[in-house]
């Protein structure tokens, strides 16, 4: 007989709540009706006369505040929104990451700073293909203060990359599809990609070399997976080669730029580099005269591979003021902690860890043209100077 009470009493109690929480427009805007409310949450409900009292005050179009509204569907009445996608659409209401604590790309699920950490680290100890001590030999020589940056001035008369074990790295499956990659863009902006079938195999190729085919891809993948960022491995690497590959137009009105040309090859706009980011786009161009390196300004607390450094070189006659780049590591190491980045604080720095030490990446949307359903290309993402 108490058994029978006590359930009696849980059953009263959950309806009670289930109905308290039917009886608000609380995380309900926009959403279709609800036979089991006693109110209504949506645009209709004005016409009926079934909305919820509080239904002014968290859904109407006029609302600039996401109380109630975390999590709610796409309304396009709406002045600002709450929902998980309006971090990279810059649509967020005001307040948005006060009450509904989402920075991270998708699913509606936080990712935490915590979490990105712990998954750098474990991308960290999974980059099997990085270079040895062994494999790569740097010579830094001058050490500039980042007031000296701009100065144009030759101040290292060696090459950077003393050596590099080009057989052993080159010939991995990730490395070569990098290779194959790096050469297919006109270094200036205001010149149209035109990509050939081949070309655009390679694009392909190297997604699924660095994502699919390899463990540190795979631990990406299941960590975003597991966030629901993505449901299925195949509209990951979709998305990737979008992100990445999708052409959009930085001058002249041509679709001149990607991210990954941005990022990884480098361009020239305005008489000026703009991008590069990638080692071995680095050593591949100073090995074949066509730049050379001045100085550094910074060179990170790593004293094994992968490490950071903030170079100053001339390519082909024009200057970088700041090439920061990680030294050393895998192309699936670089495009996995750019992607993670890019993923889960689009727009924003990005707090990793390597080897218990911290690393920051910038990441910057391209806000000119969209893809998919409005989902933003990579403009930029690089690691920042550890004195900013």
């Amino acid at each position: 007989m108490k058994i029978v009470a006590v359930l009696a009493l849980c059953v009263t109690l959950y309806q009670q709540g289930h109905s308290n929480t039917l009886d608000s427009c609380q995380g309900r805007c926009g959403y279709g009706t609800d036979n089991s409310a006693s109110c209504q949450c949506n645009s209709s409900c004005e016409r009926f006369g079934d909305c919820c009292s509080d239904y002014t005050e968290l859904c109407k179009a006029g609302a600039t505040s996401c109380k109630g509204r975390c999590g709610e569907k796409f309304n396009s009445q709406n002045k600002c929104h709450c929902n998980s996608q309006c971090a990279q659409h810059k649509n967020c209401c005001s307040d948005h990451a006060d009450l509904c604590d989402s920075d991270g790309a998708g699913g509606g699920t936080v990712i935490t700073d915590a979490e990105i950490k712990a998954l750098s680290e474990a991308l960290y100890a999974l980059d099997s293909n990085k270079a040895s001590a062994s494999e790569l030999i740097l010579d830094p020589q001058a050490l500039v203060p980042d007031s000296q940056t701009s100065s144009k001035d030759d101040l290292s008369p060696r090459p950077l990359f003393r050596y590099l074990n080009e057989e052993k790295l080159f010939s991995r499956p990730t490395f070569s599809a990098l290779l194959a990659v790096l050469d297919n863009y006109d270094m200036m902006t205001g010149q149209t990609e035109d990509f050939s079938p081949q070309q655009l195999a390679e694009q392909e190729t190297f997604v699924k070399e660095t994502m699919s085919n390899t463990e540190l891809g795979r631990e990406l993948f299941a960590f975003l997976h597991t966030k629901g960022v993505y449901a299925s491995e195949e509209e990951f690497i979709q998305d990737l080669k979008m992100m990445w590959f999708g052409l959009y137009s930085r001058s002249s009105n041509k679709m001149d730029s990607s991210g990954f040309e941005h990022i990884f090859a480098g361009e020239v706009k305005g008489g000026k580099i703009s991008g590069f980011h990638n080692w071995i786009r680095f050593y591949l161009l100073e090995k074949n005269g066509k730049l050379n390196y001045y100085s550094h300004s910074f060179n990170g607390p790593w004293t094994s591979y992968p490490d950071v450094m903030g170079m100053q070189f001339m390519w082909e006659g024009y200057y970088k003021q700041v090439c920061s780049s990680v030294i050393g590591c895998s192309p699936e190491f670089d495009f996995a902690l750019y992607s993670l980045c890019y993923i889960t604080r689009p727009g924003k720095q990005c707090r990793l860890s390597l080897a218990g030490k911290e690393l920051i990446i910038q990441t910057y949307t391209w806000d000119n043209s969209s893809y998919g359903n409005g989902k933003k290309f990579i403009g930029s993402a690089f690691p920042a100077s550890p004195s900013k």
